[in-house]
């Protein structure tokens, strides 16, 4: 049977929130590598230019992440025991937030059909002009 979608009934902000640090937590630019216990470490967060950030290949609009400067937000995901405050205070996923199901991350993290593309053409060798 598959996990219910927000079992923890976690509000938008909440689940937008921790939807981001899903992602950070599969970027090793961001995030170290899982520890022993399955935990993992945001080392860093992105910082916006424009309305928007990047993860990866994703896109994150600012609007969507004011969680990540809400200590509110971080106060709950703890208290439900999805996150972990690391030694200077940075996010740390727990095992139980890393498989949380949010149902929302797709609404979250935007993935251009052109970069897609732009992939493809790399993988055979073609030259892509920078924007």
């Amino acid at each position: 049977m598959p996990a219910s979608v927000n079992p923890l009934e976690l509000n938008p902000l909440q689940l937008e929130t921790l939807a981001i640090l899903q992602a950070l937590a599969k970027e090793p630019a961001f995030a170290d590598p899982p520890d022993s216990e399955g935990t993992i470490r945001i080392r860093a967060l992105p910082h916006a230019h424009g309305d928007h950030f990047h993860i990866g290949a994703a896109v994150v609009l600012a609007r969507d992440a004011t969680g990540l400067s809400n200590p509110n937000a971080y106060n709950v995901l703890a208290r439900k025991g999805l996150i972990l405050a690391g030694p200077a205070g940075e996010p740390v996923l727990a095992s139980a937030g890393l498989a949380y199901e949010t149902g929302i991350a797709r609404r979250v993290l935007h993935h251009s059909s052109h970069r897609s593309q732009d992939e493809r053409r790399i993988r055979l060798g073609a030259v892509i002009p920078t924007c």
